[in-house]
């Protein structure tokens, strides 16, 4: 079978002959996210811009995947290659249907601008839960296979991925159109461009959108190194480039890099960006007239988008054009996200709490603002779905007849009350007679996407997206005091995109369930793991810190503290860990070759489970011993999810990438500059509060070059 991947000449071609025949005018035309059609040469408009992050987005009905964060938390490659896999086939499906009817608007197109990569590294960014978490190897791995997914395998792409935001993004969203992201050498390539790098390089994505900020003192969208010496050069990416919507505008509003549109607009042509979300390629033509750029510049880009558009099978047609629009939402895709979202959730403590068993309960209080609601399943990028389940109809279907279920909203979700006459805290009594009159509580709180997520996004429009702090709502942080100080068992169900202050709630309550935004049937899967019909199994993809004291400033791009890799400070929760209802544990870890700076390292790793059925992750982690370059902890370089049986011993094979031994240097450098290394085998990685809040010790083998 063909795979598209060889078919890119053919279809470079088949662009260079029909740009050929375009007016330096048509041509420009096409460099806008809203390509204009050319009618006289057959040509449809065609709009770039479409989302997918977890779900096809903003198009109306299709299945709804947990936010990015919650599938990063799976730790699963497998499934998110069969989650980008279902995507393209709904999307598919729906552009068929709308081509149909001539319906060529924004978000309906084949061009997902999706995956998010950017690192996770600090807790206040509000658009942290579109990527999936803080350590670059997860993101690479798990983004590498949301592409091929999306992309697929055959003689025609089945959907453009995209890789963004290229580079070094993660907030402040307030600022971001005028911020200047200062990093080292060694940051950005331990952990600012691994990610990408791997989506080009491993996955052949078909495109990179540029970030709004500056990165070094050059704008993203017009960047030397980031575009020409790095991407197009070192790495050889053959795709097209996008400008995040309307960044290229700063160039001359916020950044002060260019006097104008004009400039600007030549600025980001010249460095390599073909697509324009926004409307200053509006002014290429203007540009040309003063010399600023040439027409074979635009020749260039117009070549490389029509070189994705033949390569998606656009003009010839493809096996593809035959999915039918019953396979939007159907039966099959919402299993699978279920499933996800079973995976996605994680638990940070149980003290015997959970599972709940039905036949010793006779009463439920479900209390909170996010029990019943549907923004908290959803997250932010997100489609419709033609059916919702809360947390509250999930536990009430799963409580069945026989199980009495009390429900109380508790507190507004970020207001002082729910009534706006009536007194502060108007529904926290309620909730704590709810408490009263049940066997057990089921707290369910945290946040939505108007509370975190991007500066201007249609779903947060009034706000910057960024938490000031890792607080909950203060209105929220009452509801779960008042109604532990009841005395009843007490279950927090946090639904979140990012690390929050738990403290309290590790302090005083039996048990914590982190649900992130868990997807349109989210509420389900939660049941599913409260009662026990399914073990939880996820594991944290970020730090859950116990504070900011410490921690850099917002605006600091430098890792020191910031996540797993260089904290110095022991964490609330660290990433990496989640429990399960299971007891599974890695045994005996064996390196099975010779080992040298070459190679890649073979491992054997034992694994037993002397609980119940569950599904875990083994993890491992590798330590430089020696090199003055190597991150100050540890880092991941290899998983597995496992399914294990109660009493079921099983012997996994890992093979961990030579690159796991080299450390970066302050020039950006990768290279092996030590003999000495320790490997480390577990459920969770080899730190203190891992080993304190599991019982667990990961097993290590020390390995000489």
């Amino acid at each position: 079978m063909k795979n598209y991947r060889n078919e890119r000449a053919k279809a470079r071609e088949k662009a260079k002959e029909l740009v050929s025949k375009m007016t330096l005018m048509e041509k420009a035309s096409q460099l806008k996210y809203d390509a204009s059609p050319v009618e006289r040469l057959g040509i449809p408009t065609y709009n770039y811009w479409n989302e997918a992050l977890h779900g096809v987005a903003r198009a109306g009905v299709a299945t709804m995947f947990p936010q990015a964060i919650g599938m990063a938390a799976a730790f699963d490659e497998d499934a998110m290659q069969k989650v980008g896999d279902i995507i393209a086939t709904e999307g598919r499906a729906k552009y068929n249907e709308y081509s149909k009817h001539n319906d060529r608007d924004i978000y309906k197109g084949l061009t997902f601008w999706s995956p998010n990569v950017n690192i996770f590294r600090d807790p206040r960014w509000g658009r942290g839960h579109e990527t999936y978490g803080e350590d670059p190897y997860l993101s690479s791995r798990l983004g590498v296979r949301f592409v091929e997914g999306l992309q697929g395998d055959g003689p025609v792409m089945k959907a453009a991925a995209c890789a963004k935001h290229f580079a070094v993004h993660s907030g402040p969203e307030a600022i971001r159109h005028e911020f200047d992201a200062r990093a080292t050498l060694k940051d950005m390539w331990e952990t600012y461009l691994p990610a990408f790098e791997a989506l080009v390089t491993e996955a052949d994505v078909e495109a990179v959108m540029g970030a709004y900020n500056r990165t070094n003192g050059e704008p993203c969208c017009g960047h030397h190194y980031l575009m020409e010496e790095v991407l197009r050069g070192k790495w050889n990416f053959d795709g097209h480039y996008v400008s995040d919507c309307w960044a290229i505008k700063d160039f001359h509003e916020n950044h002060r890099v260019t006097k104008n549109a004009r400039e600007s607009a030549a600025l980001a042509l010249k460095k390599g960006c073909d697509v324009n979300c926004g409307n200053t390629y509006l002014h290429l033509m203007a540009a040309v007239e003063e010399g600023l750029i040439s027409e074979e510049e635009i020749t260039v880009a117009a070549e490389r988008l029509f070189t994705t558009r033949y390569l998606l099978g656009l003009f010839d047609g493809s096996e593809y054009d035959e999915i039918p629009y019953e396979a939007v939402e159907c039966k099959e895709h919402i299993e699978a996200a279920v499933e996800m979202a079973h995976k996605s959730c994680v638990l940070l403590k149980n003290d015997g709490v959970l599972p709940l068993n039905k036949e010793k309960l006779k009463t439920i209080g479900v209390v909170g603002p996010n029990a019943n609601s549907r923004a908290a399943l959803i997250g932010n990028y997100h489609g419709t779905s033609s059916r919702y389940i809360t947390l509250l109809e999930g536990i009430q279907d799963e409580a069945g007849e026989d199980v009495r279920v009390l429900y109380s909203e508790g507190c507004h979700l970020s207001r002082d009350k729910v009534e706006n006459l009536a007194w502060n805290q108007d529904r926290i009594s309620e909730a704590v007679i709810t408490a009263e009159h049940s066997d057990v509580v089921i707290v369910c709180v945290g946040l939505d996407e108007t509370l975190e997520g991007e500066e201007g996004d249609t779903g947060n429009s009034d706000a910057s997206g960024d938490k000031k702090d890792l607080h909950l709502p203060k209105a929220q942080e009452e509801l779960i005091e008042k109604v532990t100080a009841v005395g009843k068992p007490t279950i927090v169900v946090l639904m979140a995109g990012s690390a929050i202050d738990l403290n309290y709630a590790e302090q005083h309550c039996n048990g914590i369930l982190q649900a992130w935004y868990p997807g349109a049937r989210g509420g389900k899967a939660v049941a599913d793991l409260l009662f026990g019909k399914v073990s939880p199994s996820g594991k944290l993809p970020v730090t859950f810190y116990k504070d900011l004291e410490d921690m850099p400033e917002f605006t600091d791009y430098s890792m020191r503290n910031r996540t797993y890799r260089y904290i110095e400070k022991e964490p609330l929760y660290p990433f990496g860990y989640g429990l399960t209802y299971g007891d599974v544990q890695v045994t005996e870890v064996k390196v099975i070759s010779k080992v040298t700076e070459d190679s890649d390292i073979e491992l054997e790793v034992k694994v037993e489970n002397k609980g119940r059925d569950t599904e875990d992750v083994v993890q491992i982690y590798i330590k430089d011993m020696e090199s003055a370059w190597a991150v100050k902890n540890h880092s991941l370089c290899g998983f597995q999810r496992v399914q294990m049986k109660q009493n079921e011993s099983k012997t996994i094979h890992f093979t961990i990438p030579s690159k796991a031994m080299k450390i970066v240097d302050e020039s950006g450098n990768r290279y092996v500059d030590s003999r000495k290394f320790k490997v480390f085998a577990g459920v969770s990685q080899p730190d203190e509060r891992s080993k304190s809040l599991s019982g667990k010790k990961p097993v290590e083998v020390q390995i000489e070059l």
